[in-house]
């Protein structure tokens, strides 16, 4: 079986970025989610280098041992994208298939919309993408939602990240079980007077993709770096929506499969 080997490699944004890699060949640039790391990415890693792909999985801007600035305004989808493309450049490739997942994905497309030169092809899973709205995205998910949608309680200072951090190996649980296809889809709303992890079920019985051992090296990877960083790039929403009107209606040269 391919080994996944670690290092750290400075981005040509200046960013020193944790990567986990394996295999030879074209660069697959892997982008997660959240709340996650590298670790997400530990199943294809191996698959893309065995058909013949150099796979890396960094732990982006904010995440685990990449760590990050402590600056809120240092979390743009600028700043991201910017990660991702100085890392395709300091691992010395032209170009790359650069693929995303949920908050990987904006990011992915963002780099495909912004520099299309760097691209080969990009993937975006969960968050397709989407153009860019006539008003700030906070303002519009608090009209529809309400308060209590945890991207709005995300905006709060502090709060957010302390709740997380209270028990990781419970938010792990809730999270990834939660948010799955296997979960219940819930709201993402904090009932009245509630956390935003009450509304995410304690699963009973964890399914065959997600391990005790799992939860344990989600929790390991997240014990220095905490959720702070993470919960930045939410706090950004409304400053990317203002960033980005330079790319309003800037075409994406991709097919969509839905």
């Amino acid at each position: 079986m391919t080994d996944i080997t670690h290092r750290f490699v400075r981005s040509a944004s200046g960013l020193r970025m944790h990567v986990a890699e394996a295999g030879e060949g074209p660069l697959v640039l892997l982008l997660h989610g959240f709340p996650e790391c590298w670790y997400s990415w530990r199943h294809q890693l191996t698959a893309l280098a065995e058909a013949g792909f150099h796979a890396v999985a960094p732990d982006q801007r904010g995440y685990a041992r990449t760590g990050g600035p402590a600056e809120t305004d240092q979390y743009t989808i600028l700043h991201l994208a910017g990660d991702a493309v100085g890392l395709i450049d300091a691992l010395g490739a032209d170009r790359a298939v650069v693929a995303g997942h949920d908050w990987g994905a904006p990011v992915a497309w963002a780099v495909a919309q912004m520099r299309p030169d760097k691209v080969r092809g990009v993937i975006g899973m969960s968050v397709p993408h989407r153009p860019r709205s006539s008003r700030p995205p906070v303002e519009s998910m608090r009209r529809l939602f309400g308060d209590g949608f945890y991207m709005v309680r995300f905006q709060q200072p502090d709060a957010p990240e302390a709740e997380l951090a209270r028990d990781r190996a419970a938010t792990f649980r809730r999270m990834l079980y939660g948010m799955s296809g296997d979960g219940p889809a819930p709201p993402l709303i904090a009932p009245e007077g509630g956390a935003f992890l009450d509304a995410l079920p304690e699963p009973e019985k964890l399914p065959g993709w997600l391990t005790d051992a799992d939860i344990a090296a989600y929790v390991e990877e997240y014990a220095e770096s905490g959720f702070t960083g993470p919960i930045n790039w939410y706090r950004n929403l409304d400053r990317n929506w203002e960033l980005t009107a330079a790319w309003h209606r800037a075409p994406i040269g991709c097919l969509l499969d839905t």
